[in-house]
């Protein structure tokens, strides 16, 4: 398999991608990887060429730029440039811890749309904080792609998110619930309360019903599905408590005195622990769901072990054959009523 890497996204690129990429490489004898970028910044970083090819492009996206406009005009930059070799099937999946919009752009304007899906949604792997399944983890969409979704786009995202936890994460009969602002069934505004009424209705899917944003990351569903404002609000209060949780906990220890510095000590086996379950690292990177092929954002700060670990989920996405399954059921009209919704 064939991946290609944009070489140049991310806030410390290209030194990490590079490592991460040789780190994957070592550990996949099966995967070649093209790297597109800066040929003078890429090559002194390469310890060893084997299954590397470098591409060279003259333009790059920053961080900054307007998404559709960057990739219509900047067409030699490093991410049109692997997006496209994905179009043109040089490569299997396409990488980059760039430009969220314009990896978001490139994927579904280069890369293209499955047939029968009307939006991608942003597929994240969350960290499971219930006695038992650390380290599990459950998927989350859409996690930021679209502001607004309908309700057939809210229905696709649970089937993607169904195909993506059976396959990736291998979850037999993942359990599917709504985020939604009550357990109960009449909760939420008109749109999630015909959402739940659809996701009831579909016998592919084990729905679970509704879940608050508080009940995320206890396990109570392997797949949560959303409109992407919701979903991005509710991650980002998520990760904002988490921080807020760690600052007051080493504040505490900081200034409680001799007594908290030696119990500090005394657990600090389940800090470790705990801070190897919420290390977002170990859980891939984002995928654009719902495309032709692979298409995977890493965060911009990711370090060696998250572009490593991306790489992973890549490779374990082409090897269970997740996008030619999620074809096959998205081009079945069986599989589709006359409305548009999936049965």
């Amino acid at each position: 398999m064939k991946i290609a890497v944009d070489a140049m996204g991310g806030d410390n690129a290209p030194q990490v991608i590079i490592n991460g990429v040789e780190n994957a490489r070592d550990q996949f004898k099966d995967i070649e990887f093209i790297l597109f970028g800066n040929e003078e910044q890429i090559s002194p970083l390469i310890k060893d060429n084997s299954r590397l090819t470098i591409v060279n492009t003259t333009e790059e996206i920053s961080m900054g730029e307007e998404p559709v406009r960057a990739i219509r005009r900047k067409k030699d930059s490093s991410i049109v440039r692997a997006a496209q070799a994905v179009k043109e099937g040089t490569a299997d999946a396409f990488f980059s811890a760039g430009n969220t919009g314009a990896i978001l752009a490139a994927g579904i304007f280069i890369v293209g749309r499955i047939k029968g899906i009307d939006r991608p949604g942003l597929t994240s792997v969350l960290p499971v904080a219930q006695p038992g399944k650390q380290g599990h983890g459950f998927v989350y969409l859409d996690s930021g792609a679209n502001a607004e979704s309908k309700e057939k786009n809210m229905v696709q995202f649970a089937h993607l998110g169904r195909f993506y936890a059976k396959n990736v994460l291998k979850i037999d009969n993942p359990r599917v619930a709504l985020l939604n602002n009550g357990a109960e069934e009449d909760k939420g505004d008109q749109l999630h309360k015909d959402v739940y009424q659809d996701l009831k209705e579909q016998q592919q899917l084990n729905f679970v019903g509704n879940i608050e944003a508080g009940d995320l990351l206890h396990g109570k569903a392997d797949v949560v599905v959303s409109d992407g404002w919701t979903a991005n609000a509710a991650l980002k209060a998520t990760e904002g408590s988490v921080r807020m949780m760690l600052t007051l906990i080493k504040d505490g220890i900081l200034n409680g005195g001799l007594r908290a510095k030696l119990g500090y000590l005394l657990l600090k086996p389940v800090f470790h622990k705990i801070g190897h379950l919420m290390n977002p690292s170990l859980y891939g990177g984002a995928v654009l769901l719902g495309l032709k092929a692979p298409v995977v954002k890493a965060h911009g700060s990711a370090d060696v072990t998250a572009v490593t670990k991306t790489i992973e989920q890549i490779h374990t996405m082409i090897n269970t054959k997740v996008i030619d399954q999620t074809v096959d059921f998205f081009g079945n009209e069986e599989n589709i009523d006359n409305k548009g919704k999936l049965d």
